[in-house]
């Protein structure tokens, strides 16, 4: 029971768009929540483009929709190599989308979603197809990094 309400309670935590708040005399961005949808375990591309492109934009740079909402700024991911020693470092990225960086508790703010419980949640009973959708993500990141 508290697994089940612990995925359906992460689930609120999806960024998938920014809407305007009308009730300030200056339009205050926030971040509209929604459950995550079901992608193609098989492409890093489509789940970047469904689950990390609102924060971190199509092309990973940090510029979504949704960062102008969140708290702190989302990681240009396209930098992690060069941050890095010039060596893409996959375990950590792996790492962060499994369990949240090291040592916070939780993936970035906590307008980020730890991924690992969320992508548990769509394949419920086939742990490898969670890892499947975590290393074919961490694939596609590593695509994006700048040369």
């Amino acid at each position: 029971m508290l697994k089940k309400s612990m995925i359906v309670l992460g689930t609120f935590f999806v960024a998938t768009a920014l809407c305007l708040a009308q009730d300030n005399a200056q339009p205050t961005p926030v971040v509209k929540k929604t459950p995550i949808k079901q992608t193609s375990a098989a492409s890093g591309k489509e789940m970047f483009a469904q689950y990390c492109a609102p924060c971190h934009g199509t092309d990973g740079k940090g510029n979504g929709p949704a960062a102008l909402a969140m708290k702190k700024a989302p990681t240009d991911l396209t930098t992690l190599a060069k941050n890095h020693g010039g060596k893409y470092p996959a375990d950590m990225v792996a790492g962060t989308l499994k369990f949240g960086p090291e040592p916070a508790p939780a993936h970035g703010s906590a307008d980020m979603p730890v991924w690992g419980p969320l992508f548990k949640s769509l394949d419920k009973y086939h742990e490898t197809v969670e890892q499947q959708r975590i290393s074919n993500l961490v694939g596609y990141i590593e695509t994006l990094q700048a040369k």
